[in-house]
């Protein structure tokens, strides 16, 4: 093997796990009944491109994903655009109050909420419950 194989090779080797995250999933009807339904812990990201506090909690989401794998391996991510679904049937049944709210979902129950919170500690735990939820 020539050394422009080998090298092509280790950084396609090397890259892989990288592609095994999933990217979150955006939202349409019946995306979250279906994931609930096949038994996924659900996590709800109601957003909106020009909310600053959103872009601040989408960071934090980010940083833990990239430090712990498990939670997109274990957790579906569901992102929900506030400009297109804030008054949608899904954010009325939650009574979401705003966008900028985190939400996690297991079959018919929600385990836990965020409001306008961007600490870390907190998204941290919101996120840490979801991962037990989804691998109990």
């Amino acid at each position: 093997m020539d050394r422009r194989a080998f090298l092509a090779l280790s950084c396609a080797t090397a890259l892989a796990p990288l592609s095994l995250s999933a990217a979150p999933l955006d939202y349409s009807p019946g995306l979250v009944t279906k994931h609930l339904e096949a038994g996924d812990t659900v996590f709800l990201d109601f957003k909106a491109s020009w909310c600053t506090t959103c872009a601040a909690q989408e960071r934090v989401l980010n940083a833990l994903k990239a430090e712990n794998p498990a939670y997109e391996q274990a957790i579906t991510f569901i992102n929900v655009d506030w400009d297109s679904y804030g008054n949608s049937e899904l954010a009325k049944s939650l009574n979401i109050p705003r966008r900028s709210t985190l939400v996690v979902l297991k079959g018919n129950a929600e385990l836990g909420r965020i409001v306008a919170d961007t600490s870390r500690s907190s998204i941290q735990a919101l996120m840490d419950t979801a991962l037990a939820a989804a691998t109990a």
